[in-house]
């Protein structure tokens, strides 16, 4: 370790000199080798949480990929009034930035929201996490969007498919099938098959909607699919409409507030944040007409919160909405099943460590904080300390998925299959009882009845209308 004398000339070079002696100083201290920084940071979930005697969060995790990476040892410690700091009626600051301030700690590692007038009292580093203004509240009092295509979201765009697809494979079998079977059209050179393919789809969506649509198959492999598909149309009206029911129930006489200007323009529920936060300074400072409405109404209404788990208590007891960080709201709906947060986030802003004015640490912390993010560490800390608890129950229900009817699926699949497979066997029959008459062979025989069978026959029979009608 040295010290770069500086020679001092005059009077007005002085405080300039100090600084650059204290700099080489303190840069000649860090260079010696690992050095133990006193860091303060506040107790708070997830960022910093007493486990036994140690501490454990997101702030911690990240102060450990940081020593590591600027190779430095530290003491942490909690800040004595629990607070993050703001200054007094004499201008002094408080919290942690006061600690900083009067030379008690090195940095604050915490979820410090960056702002011009911290920054005139500290230094402080690129964001670690990006966050802004939302607000949570009871789900019931935050419906989803109820638009006309609502019924259609009860099934999931999946389950739509393979419902046309179930549909379109049964038309198509039926079809084929009333062809095939002898049972179903004994002499194709004489009669006029009833099931076009036409009248298979109208046959399918009839029996889809319980409706029916004569003529009905005649032939045991005909018979067997529709009976299949009547047990398939029942299962998914049943589920359609028992999400139906739920849905309707649900989003009865529910409140719509999706944003501050929502919340700003209802009187039925009470809206608050913490009193003196930068969440509540911003709506102070804000020339937004909505925004300093909702100032207004949280001063003349008193309603604040003394800190973060007071104000997710009172959104869970119902008519209340608490504004904060959105960062700091995900974790209350991650933990909190009953709430959720708007999708609105106003205010962008970032958290960041903060160190002392003219700190030598502050542009290697930030290169280390951009190494983390690049590195994907920070991701991983924010799913490490943000995983939900919660598990969909109760309330809206999600929509239907095919996974949850692969049974039926499955039992139709084989329904379709068995039916091909009796039409061809009734053919087969057929086809061999021709041959050992005529003396011929019976692939022969069944090749010419599929050739013909397929060739001609579109044209509905006036008894088949008839049968149609009725």
């Amino acid at each position: 370790m040295y010290i770069i004398p500086v020679q001092v000339i005059g009077s007005k070079m002085a405080p300039l000199g100090l600084i650059l002696v204290s700099s080489a100083l303190l840069a000649g201290v860090w260079a010696a080798g690992p050095q133990t920084l006193r860091v303060t940071t506040i107790k708070e979930e997830p960022y910093a949480m007493s486990k036994g005697s140690e501490l454990e969060g997101f702030c911690i995790d990240l102060l450990s990929a940081v020593s590591k990476k600027l190779d430095f040892k530290y003491d942490i410690h909690l800040v004595k009034d629990g607070r993050y700091g703001k200054t007094d009626d004499s201008g002094n600051w408080n919290g942690m930035i006061g600690e900083l301030v009067r030379g008690e700690a090195d940095i604050a590692v915490a979820p410090l929201t960056i702002t011009a007038k911290r920054e005139t009292a500290v230094d402080m580093s690129k964001p670690f996490m990006q966050t802004g203004l939302s607000f949570i509240l009871i789900k019931d009092l935050a419906s989803d969007d109820s638009q006309f295509l609502s019924l259609l979201n009860l099934f999931s765009t999946e389950m739509w498919m393979g419902v046309l697809v179930a549909y379109l494979l049964t038309s198509f079998c039926i079809f084929f099938v009333s062809r095939i079977s002898p049972s179903e059209w004994e002499q194709p050179e004489k009669e006029n098959n009833c099931f076009t393919l036409s009248h298979s789809f109208w046959y399918t969506m009839g029996a889809m909607t319980l409706q029916g649509a004569g003529p009905h198959p005649k032939a045991l492999s005909g018979r067997v699919i529709t009976a299949i598909w009547w047990l398939f149309s029942l299962v998914l009206l049943a589920c359609y409409f028992a999400n139906l029911s739920l849905w309707l129930h649900s989003d009865n006489q529910q409140l719509s507030i999706k944003s501050f200007e929502d919340l700003a323009n209802q009187n039925l529920i009470e809206y608050g944040t913490i009193k003196d936060s930068s969440s509540f300074a911003f709506f102070k400072n804000s020339n937004n007409p909505t925004h300093h409405r909702i100032y207004e109404h949280i001063k003349k209404a008193q309603s604040y919160s003394l800190n973060a788990e007071e104000g997710f208590r009172k959104a869970q007891k119902g008519n209340y909405a608490f504004i904060g960080e959105s960062v700091s709201l995900d974790l209350a709906v991650a933990r909190y099943c009953n709430l959720t947060r708007a999708p609105e986030i106003i205010g962008m802003r970032g958290y960041s460590i903060a160190a002392p004015l003219g700190s030598p640490l502050l542009k290697n912390l930030s290169v280390a904080i951009l190494s983390l993010s690049e590195s994907g560490e920070l991701d991983y800390f924010r799913s490490k300390w943000w995983a939900s608890s919660c598990v969909a129950k109760n309330g809206k229900s999600a929509p239907l998925k095919p996974s949850s009817l692969k049974g039926i699926y499955l039992l139709l699949a084989l329904g379709l299959g068995l039916g091909l497979f009796l039409a061809l066997m009734e053919l087969a029959a057929k086809s061999r009882k021709i041959a050992n008459t005529q003396q011929t062979s019976c692939c022969s025989v069944m090749s010419a009845e599929l050739s013909q069978r397929f060739r001609g026959g579109e044209v509905t029979s006036p008894e088949c209308s008839e049968k149609s009608k009725a």
